[in-house]
């Protein structure tokens, strides 16, 4: 993963987390923006060598739908965090 990449995905969460504070977590549109955002991290993370191996689970769901069909039942805090963990993860399996 590049640094750029890592970047772009930093700026596009920092988009969410103030579109939200205006839409609200299970509003649609938030949640497009998030599913999108959520699929850019899992699609630079599968194309890692050093993340591919370590991403499980439904937060690493290369569907637009799974991450869609969540925000649409979280709270604005719970879409904060997931977004936070996979970043976390990205940080850690990259070395940056």
């Amino acid at each position: 993963m590049t640094r750029g990449f890592l970047l772009a995905v930093l700026a596009s969460s920092a988009y969410l987390a103030a579109s939200a504070t205006v839409a609200g977590a299970a509003d649609p549109k938030f949640c497009k923006q998030y599913a999108q955002a959520a699929l850019n991290q899992v699609r630079g993370g599968l194309s890692n060598p050093g993340c591919a191996g370590v991403l499980q689970g439904t937060r690493w769901s290369p569907d637009f739908s799974v991450h869609y069909q969540w925000c649409l039942g979280a709270s604005f805090g719970a879409t904060g965090a997931e977004r936070d963990a996979r970043t976390q993860t990205l940080r850690s399996c990259t070395g940056h």
